[in-house]
């Protein structure tokens, strides 16, 4: 790890952020994590608990002068998002992030940074260790598991705690004010397929669909970015209509909260097909290159001759797997009628696993209209029952309906205006926030999400930006010194 991270002002944060980073934290796996939040509350002697699902809270009376104030969380989530590039060679298990300073951004050598939500883990500790830092009495919510399933927040029991307001600090502009966010749900297609022998005279390819952006299948789903298992399905789709293309393997996606970046297709065709086959790829690699040399310029289409598989999955399996395939949405498939440029439902065909005589089919469907989400669900899971795949739904969330007249609202929207050019953008989002659910058990609590600049969150090109984060940190402590009295009981 590159020690000119630590020497980034503010100090205390990005060492923090540092000290972090290298303790490994995929989500499901945050054992570790837990254990280093709990030294750490335990090294500053302050009251520390672990849940009964694994949540980490930290309490701390209030600053000299702040006892009159009402109670705050400050809340982030532990876990993060394990991506890497293909070529990068990184053990997500034992390793910590690599991080390196290019100009105003601290991004990682080939993998996710953790920014997304390591950020807001570091402030809080900022907070939380500090001797000078202004602020009213402060709970310190540490939620586990929010990349891939919010089990954390869902887990999180009412009667805990006190507060009346909770910042989250889990957005990614650092001009928003976050008041409200969408809710999900994960549809999942497996089963089961007859398996062939591959007939003689049949030749062997590799198919490759890489090098495309990828992204947050939330927070950049609007962004047209190409979806590689969507992608991939159209070549073999035609591939297999003109040239008699048979598939063995597919293995597309990897994390069902990010926009997939790469496809890989095992599959065998006709001897006498493989010329034209090879300039149908080269056609295929053009076309997809033009379409989206905008958002994904380092595409690469390729085609990689192989010895044939020994065996393909049956002809009628293959022809209703890319039909289902096909039919299933992806993308943006409504736009928000009330909130102006809010995606208010979309789906994400996150992963696609076929081998071996089984498959599963991945998605995640997003919408800040619950029965919205539901109907989209549920015309995903009818494509994929056509299919013959067993589909369920698993890891629903609410969305968090906005409330614009909050205090704390009030309080950082006047107060960015004074501290900063222009008006903040007040707004709701299409990411998955916490706060819905977190709100199920505690109504009565006004919520509000911030963050700085972060890029490319969920890929191996995420980065946050240096002077974003210093201006972001400004703001958290002089809010933290404008939080309202409290309210007479």
């Amino acid at each position: 790890m590159s020690t000119s991270v630590r020497n980034v002002e503010p100090k205390t944060l990005w060492n923090h952020f540092a000290d972090l980073n290298a303790v490994p934290r995929p989500s499901k796996k945050e054992e570790r994590v837990i254990q280093f939040m709990v030294d750490f509350g335990a090294s500053l002697g302050l009251p520390t608990v672990v849940d009964g699902v694994g949540n980490v809270i930290i309490k701390k009376p209030a600053s000299p002068g702040m006892e009159d104030r009402q109670t705050i969380v400050m809340q982030s989530h532990l876990d993060m998002v394990h991506q890497k590039n293909a070529d990068t060679d990184f053990n997500f298990d034992t390793q910590g992030i690599d991080m390196i300073v290019e100009g105003d951004w601290i991004k990682a050598r080939g993998t996710t940074l953790g920014a997304d939500n390591g950020i807001g883990v570091a402030s809080i500790m900022t907070v939380l260790s500090s001797t000078d830092i202004a602020h009213p009495p402060v709970e310190a919510l540490f939620t586990i598991d929010e990349e891939t399933g919010m089990t954390g927040a869902m887990g999180l029991v009412g009667g805990l705690l006190d507060a009346t307001i909770m910042l989250n600090l889990d957005t990614e502009d650092d001009d928003e004010l976050t008041i409200g966010c969408a809710g999900g749900i994960d549809v999942t297609a497996t089963g089961t397929f007859i398996q062939e022998d591959t007939p003689a005279g049949m030749q062997g390819f590799t198919l490759s669909v890489k090098g495309l952006t990828g992204g947050h299948s939330g927070m950049d789903i609007h962004k047209g970015r190409g979806n590689a298992n969507k992608l991939m399905n159209r070549i073999l789709y035609q591939a297999a209509n003109q040239f008699g293309l048979r598939i063995a393997a597919i293995d597309g996606g990897s994390l069902r909260n990010a926009i997939p970046r790469e496809s890989f297709a095992t599959v065998a065709l006709p001897n006498d097909r493989v010329d034209d086959f090879k300039k149908f790829m080269a056609e295929q690699a053009g076309i997809l290159k033009t379409e989206y040399g905008t958002t994904d310029s380092d595409m690469q289409v390729l085609c990689e001759a192989t010895d044939a598989p020994a065996h393909l999955t049956s002809a009628d399996f293959q022809s209703k797997l890319l039909r289902s395939v096909y039919a299933c949405p992806n993308g943006i498939y409504r736009m928000s009628p009330d909130i102006e440029d809010l995606v208010q439902t979309s789906n994400n065909v996150a992963r696609i696993l076929v081998k071996d005589g089984s498959y599963s089919l991945q998605c995640l469907t997003r919408s800040s209209v619950d029965t919205e989400k539901m109907d989209m669900a549920t015309s995903i899971k009818s494509a994929f029952e056509l299919l013959g795949a067993d589909v369920s739904f698993s890891g629903d969330y609410p969305g968090w309906t906005p409330k614009p007249g909050a205090d704390i609202v009030k309080v950082m929207n006047d107060l960015y205006s004074e501290m900063f050019e222009g008006k903040a953008n007040v707004n709701a989002c299409h990411a998955g926030l916490e706060c819905g659910i977190l709100g199920t058990n505690y109504p009565d609590m006004e919520m509000i999400s911030f963050g700085p600049n972060i890029r490319g969150a969920h890929s191996p090109d995420e980065k946050v930006q240096i002077s974003s984060v210093q201006k972001y940190w400004k703001f958290l402590l002089e809010t933290l010194k404008r939080i309202p009295l409290q309210k007479p009981a």
